[in-house]
């Protein structure tokens, strides 16, 4: 058992801070009559439709090959209940319950989701299931948005089931005025996703990830830290850039790592040819923090909300020439990982000019999203990106009076920094502990809660790519 505890906690929603003169902590254990019990048998998952298993098997067998025993299961052998009972209400649901059997009869620790969009124009296609949460912020943009954390939240704090439907209307994770699940939120195993729409991209994410856990070790390119960042809020009389200060606290735990900073501050970021030579060189991690859509980043220069700077599109992404140097990126920015994207949005006129036009200003025309597309690209960009699949909601100024921006200590910026907290302090190494962590540490620190964006930050926040990755290869 661990046990955290924060007694000063400040909170944004009521710009209140709150705190407490003294802690008292009684444990009581009751066994169950059943104890659950893991096997021992699996560490990999592998969750896929049956059209790209030829294309996966080179990954298992690699996997298999450096002690990270890996098991592949067909979608058709989960709904076809191959393995376990099949229960569940639809496909999402029903691979949940099969991760859960998968976990306490295998051992199961790492689940890689393949598979993203599949088409669909009338309604949406997926080559694997995903599930939306129903959180609405208030900013009129979006009322529900993807979330991998429900395939890794398995358990109620009691042991049981996590339907995220406690209500159980069919609205998952929702939060409204009218109705609010009850959720944990606690991710019980690590879940990525290879958002891959054809063969063609399973054969190259599966190249790169052998080809980088067999290369990296001992690298010089890896010890490299390309860090991206402006300022993200220009207001009056704050004194911080946001994108900057998130950046500086990322790096300050990089300690083995050669700084490359882009900003706009001192100029070294004036678009999007800046990040690419940086890229090209190779690094080891590459981290945005600022703005983004589904097809986009970009930032402001201080004090000047009306100027844009790009930093790197998806029509930029073919010109990074680092084959074989492939950092994990995060990236903070609204939609970077928004992976639901589709060109097909083009083609909705029937649903009238105003939403229609909708999809274009907010970049949802774009093939692929950002974020999967600088991983899924072949001959260079990511190995994997950590992203929002919402509205990245990010803090400014100093409002707990610290001397600390709490861009940094807040919302996306507290993610951003522990990600890299974890890694650089606490010694992580495999990238859906690092990503599934971080998301503990943020539930650890502000939760419980009647903040409904810290719900939505630590829901939103998607790895797309190979949870069981050996950051910085294998020796």
């Amino acid at each position: 058992m661990t046990l955290r505890a924060y007694p000063v906690r400040y909170l944004p929603g009521e710009d209140e801070l709150v705190w407490t003169g003294g802690l008292g902590v009684t444990v009581r254990f009751t066994p169950g009559v059943e104890p659950l019990t893991m096997a021992d048998e699996v560490d990999l998952l592998v969750v896929t439709p049956e059209d790209f298993s030829e294309s996966l098997q080179p990954l298992v067998e690699h996997k298999d090959s450096y002690g990270v025993a890996t098991r592949l299961v067909t979608l058709e052998d989960v709904y076809g209940g191959v393995f376990f009972e099949v229960r569940g209400r639809d496909e999402a649901e029903r691979v949940k319950y099969f991760i859960k059997d998968a976990v306490e009869e295998w051992g199961v620790r790492y689940v890689m989701l393949v598979g993203g969009r599949n088409g669909g124009l009338l309604e949406e296609k997926w080559w694997c299931p995903v599930r939306y949460a129903h959180l609405d912020d208030g900013s009129n943009w979006e009322a529900s948005y993807l979330s991998d954390l429900y395939f890794a939240d398995i358990y109620n704090p009691d042991g049981s089931f996590s339907s995220w439907d406690t209500n159980g209307n069919d609205l998952f994770a929702e939060y409204s005025l009218m109705s609010k699940d009850i959720l944990d939120l606690y991710p019980d195993v690590y879940v990525g996703r290879l958002a891959c729409r054809n063969s063609y991209e399973v054969e190259v994410m599966v190249d790169k990830i052998i080809t980088y856990e067999t290369t990296a070790h001992g690298s010089e390119w890896f010890h490299r830290m390309v860090a991206v960042g402006g300022d993200s809020a220009p207001r009056a009389g704050d004194p911080w850039y946001e994108g900057e200060e998130e950046n500086k606290a990322a790096l300050s735990y990089m300690d083995d790592f050669e700084e490359v900073t882009l900003w706009t501050s001192d100029g070294s970021l004036s678009g999007p040819q800046d990040v690419i030579d940086a890229v090209s060189r190779g690094c080891g991690f590459l981290f945005f923090d600022g703005h983004g859509n589904p097809m986009n980043w970009a930032t402001h220069p201080p004090h000047d909300e009306e100027t844009w700077i790009d930093g790197l599109g998806v029509g930029d992404m073919r010109k990074l020439s680092n084959d074989g140097m492939y950092p994990v990126c995060v990236v903070g920015g609204c939609h970077n990982g928004q992976f639901n994207v589709s060109l097909l949005n083009l083609l909705k006129i029937y649903e009238g000019y105003q939403h229609w036009y909708s999809y274009i200003y907010k970049g949802e025309v774009s093939p692929e999203s950002w974020a999967w597309w600088i991983t899924r690209m072949a001959g260079g960009g990511a190995i994997a990106s950590l992203g929002y699949t919402g509205l990245d909601w990010f803090a400014t100024g100093d409002g707990d009076q610290d001397g600390i921006p709490d861009c940094t200590q807040y919302l996306s910026g507290f993610m951003h920094v522990n990600f890299f907290w974890e890694y650089g302090e606490n010694g992580r190494r495999m990238l859906g502990e690092l990503h599934g962590e971080t998301v503990a540490d943020y539930i650890n620190a502000f939760f419980p809660t009647t903040e409904k964006l810290d719900y939505k930050t630590a829901e939103e926040w998607a790895l797309l790519g190979d949870p069981s990755l050996m950051v910085g290869g294998y020796p």
